[in-house]
């Protein structure tokens, strides 16, 4: 009987002990049923972000040039419109089957539409996937791949007004230099021209002279996005700002008297062309651009402040844009010698700018401290005029206080009113601004800058100029942005 007992007991602690195995090992297998499936659904997940979010920036990418090649042989690449229709840049098609893609209006979009032959650079490189795919009627599709016959690419439209464009583009004339026109509640871009350029219908027979080292004009380069630049007395916006938010309570007392030269020890500040302003406050001597008044104020400044203020305008980093663009440089923050102070004040010294970026700042400016995103593509549609994608305004960031930015808008108008950009002025609307002046190197002329926007009671464009060698922005920059506006309120 003990012994029964005994074994009885061993009996139940062995299928106990059984029981337990079973439960592990069932909560085992559960556990890593729960991480298969799991990680199927990340990857399902996955799958379709990339379709939906990433395939385009993939297909697009220039080292996926075999892909690429695979939509060419089954798609012809499809239009690029205007914001009113009107066409950029078009694939014909011979007899033969031949294909030549065909720029209407020549040279005056060279930059911004770009070119697909040699590359893609501009439009034809951000949309590309777009261009080299088709929503025509599935049916027709299959009919059409049965045929072995190409089908045609949807059509991307873009937020540019030929208008504008053109206007811009007379405007600079000869002159080497960019423009670049904004929507400053949207971040549109409406315009954007660069010179020297070239006719991107000729691109394959002007290309090794466009690449050859004897050509210095740097024909290639979109200067409105790529072209680095000492944004001059542009810049004193941000000190101006800087000074503001570091006196809050008084920077309305500031008073400077200027005599055309500011010295500090062994350095001095000059004034254009030597003119003394004479007593100052703080919004007369940014109408007149005194250098010697903001110099003065940049030795009060906080300098780390500063350096935050400028990377919280979008300073060292990529601008938020699909097209190829440089970054702006403002490198000033510790160890910072009086005369890099007196410097970078001024706009002069180490920091640069592109025409893109200073268009943003005029425009957050404009648009009540907050800068948007600038994008330049509107739609993609079918060849039926389906929408397949609609491209919409973003925030970028608040970079200023809706006070602070009123406050830019009163001293930006003082400039076209009482002070250096009265050329920007026109008839029917009413412009703010800021001129620049920039050296760049000894012996050389200063380039010329001018950002502004108009209608100042209710903004609705930034026109940012920038003319190499142009001598002073109020002469030379300030009238090509008044030219884009005439066009712009003008009669159609």
């Amino acid at each position: 009987m003990r012994q029964q007992r005994r074994t009885k007991k061993i009996q139940k602690r062995t299928l106990k002990a059984e029981g337990r195995s079973r439960k592990k090992v069932n909560r085992e297998i559960v556990l890593v049923t729960y991480v298969f499936v799991g990680l199927f659904l990340i990857m399902i997940g996955y799958l379709g972000y990339f379709t939906y979010k990433e395939s385009d920036t993939y297909r697009n990418n220039p080292y996926n040039s075999k892909r690429q090649q695979l939509f060419s042989d089954r798609y012809i690449r499809g239009s690029i419109v205007s914001s009113d229709g009107k066409t950029l840049a078009e694939t014909k098609v011979d007899e033969d089957g031949k294909e030549t893609r065909s720029y209407p209006y020549g040279s005056v979009f060279a930059h911004v539409v770009g070119y697909s032959t040699k590359g893609n650079t501009g439009i034809e490189s951000i949309a590309s996937s777009y261009l080299l795919n088709t929503h025509i009627n599935p049916a027709l599709q299959i009919l059409y791949e049965l045929k072995e016959q190409k089908t045609m690419g949807d059509t991307v439209k873009t937020t540019l007004n030929v208008k504008l464009q053109k206007a811009a583009y007379e405007a600079l004339g000869d002159k080497k230099g960019a423009v670049v026109v904004l929507n400053p509640k949207t971040g549109a871009i409406l315009a954007m021209v660069s010179k020297p350029d070239y006719n991107p219908n000729e691109i394959n027979e002007i290309w090794d002279e466009l690449v050859s080292e004897e050509n210095k004009n740097s024909n290639l380069v979109n200067r409105a996005t790529q072209g680095l630049y000492p944004p001059g007395s542009t810049f004193k916006i941000l000190t101006l700002l800087e000074y503001i938010q570091e006196n809050p309570g008084n920077y309305e007392d500031f008073s400077f008297d200027c005599d055309s030269v500011y010295e500090v020890g062994d350095y001095s500040i000059k004034c254009s062309k030597l003119v003394s302003h004479g007593e100052e406050d703080l919004i007369t001597a940014f109408a007149k651009s005194c250098n010697g008044a903001f110099a003065s104020i940049g030795q009060t400044l906080n300098f780390s402040s500063m350096y935050k203020l400028c990377e919280k305008f979008g300073f060292n980093e990529k601008l938020p844009t699909d097209l190829l663009s440089n970054a702006s440089s403002f490198v000033l923050k510790d160890s910072i010698s009086v005369w890099d102070v007196l410097q970078t004040s001024i706009g002069q010294g180490k920091t640069t700018i592109t025409p893109l970026h200073n268009a943003m700042i005029a425009a957050a400016v404009a648009n009540n401290g907050v800068m948007m995103k600038p994008y330049v593509l509107d739609t993609v549609e079918s060849e039926s005029g389906t929408v397949i994608k609609s491209f919409s305004p973003e925030n970028y960031r608040t970079v200023m206080s809706k006070d602070e930015a009123a406050i830019l808008q009163k001293y930006m108008r003082a400039v076209v009113t009482d002070g250096t950009g009265s050329k920007a002025e026109g008839d029917g609307y009413q412009v703010a601004g800021k001129t620049g002046s920039a050296e760049f190197a000894t012996g050389k002329e200063t380039h010329a800058w001018f950002v502004g926007y108009a209608d100042v009671e209710d903004p609705e464009i930034v026109v940012s100029v920038l003319v190499e060698e142009g001598g002073s922005g109020g002469s030379a920059a300030a009238p090509i942005a008044r030219a884009v506006f005439d066009a712009y309120y003008g009669e159609e």
